[in-house]
């Protein structure tokens, strides 16, 4: 997904170019594609992603989603430019937004040209997003057939007044409906995600929703506490006293009732609010983690090359403009860029890889940073074991305290 608010940054090349450096690791790490598809039917009350609705687009919402297809295909083509010497693509994800809102033709249209244009591998894992309403039996069928091998679906909750309060539009039972056509439909993977902590959920609640996902036997899942994001309807409900913030104490209570019934489950955490069954971990997600490589297609789309971190203008119809004025020689739709010293890169290296299950080793920290183990590991946030260090489940739920105490 594409956030909704782009940080500030240097300006970027209007070519694409990258710089010596980061052009120079491109054959050592794997190359990952991201497609934001930023069309929604309707916009969630807590999302600050970078989505909009027909109404948001104007009278010609067909001709925004025109022009954002045609700029995609010009952007696959300066990515090809730009990344001579990458591996092919061994992950592709499409986030949003709804990406089911396309097409199936354009799933296709969009995956042929990545191919083309980048290559991909023959073991590529292809994701896409969906709202289980977004989906029919045919048109999961008509996925599957352009492509895409693992799928997503938003579920976040089976108790009507929870999807009510985040103003989804799916009935309760539509997502467990969507996982069983995306079987029928031969998807190698099938992940749902679920959000917990919304303002009247009741801890039975969140145990009904863990059964519900987990009667249809999932590859994966993933939970996420709800963050009320500012600019957001929710935050609004919030401000007023209509709702109340969640409660930290109970979003902690809820995440302790997931780690322990989707472990009873088969489903092992692999990231801290992520879990999956073994080889079913979502590669591209593990992709941004390790920082690896990868280019982010579409307005307001973030991309990580070797170092280098940019994203591109926010709106559909920047976007289109950047890429589309002049056929014969598209720029790069790049709002600004920053490329990370080698102390940040480090910094950030801790601050994601001690998020996984696998843990951090332990010789990336510095020796004053090392030094503050022990008091992690005596606090029983953390484990040291063959020259790593790994999280407890209490750890999970202090890690960004965790990774503040010990960094300098």
């Amino acid at each position: 997904m594409s956030p909704s608010v782009l940080p500030d940054g240097e300006a970027a090349p209007e070519d694409g170019a990258l710089p010596a450096s980061a052009a120079a690791e491109l054959h050592r790490r794997a190359l990952g594609a991201y497609v934001h598809v930023p069309f929604c039917a309707t916009r969630c009350g807590y999302c600050d992603f970078n989505t909009y609705t027909a109404a948001e687009l104007g009278a010609e919402p067909g001709d925004a989603r025109t022009s954002y297809l045609r700029a995609l295909a010009t952007e696959i083509d300066v990515a090809a430019r730009t990344l001579t010497g990458a591996p092919p693509l061994s992950t592709v994800f499409f986030g949003g937004g709804t990406p089911t809102t396309l097409a199936v033709d354009d799933f296709a249209s969009v995956l042929g040209r990545l191919r083309a244009r980048l290559g991909m591998a023959d073991d590529a894992e292809v994701t896409t997003e969906a709202n289980p309403d977004s989906v029919t039996e045919q048109s999961l069928v008509g996925l599957r057939e352009a492509g895409v091998n693992r799928i997503s679906f938003g579920m976040q909750s089976s108790a009507p007044h929870v999807l009510a309060t985040l103003e989804r539009t799916h009935t309760p039972g539509r997502a467990l409906q969507a996982v069983r056509w995306a079987r029928a439909a031969g998807f190698d993977s099938v992940s749902l995600d679920l959000i917990y902590g919304t303002p009247g959920e009741s801890l039975d609640d969140w145990r009904r929703s863990l059964d519900d996902a987990l009667s249809v036997n999932p590859d994966h899942v993933s939970a996420y506490s709800l963050i009320v994001e500012d600019g957001t309807r929710l935050a609004a409900q919030v401000r007023r006293g209509v709702l109340p913030m969640p409660d930290e104490d109970d979003l902690a209570d809820k995440y302790v009732i997931a780690d322990q019934n989707l472990s009873a489950a088969g489903l092992d955490w692999y990231e801290v609010s992520n879990w999956a069954r073994p080889g079913r971990e979502c590669r591209h997600n593990m992709a941004y983690w390790t920082s690896e490589n990868w280019w982010g297609f579409g307005p307001g789309a973030h991309s990580h090359v070797g170092g280098v971190r940019w994203w591109n203008v926010k709106r559909p119809r920047a976007y289109a403009a950047r890429l589309l004025t002049d056929a014969s020689a598209p720029g790069s739709p790049a709002a600004a860029r920053e490329v990370l010293t080698d102390a940040e890169r480090r910094e950030e290296r801790v601050l994601l890889e001690l998020r996984l299950a696998d843990g951090l080793p332990v010789d990336v920290l510095r020796p004053t940073e090392r030094a503050r183990i022990p008091d992690v590991v005596t606090s029983g946030l953390a484990v040291e074991s063959a020259g790593r260090l790994r999280l407890t489940q209490r750890g999970r739920l202090l890690a960004d305290a965790v990774i503040r105490d010990l960094l300098d």
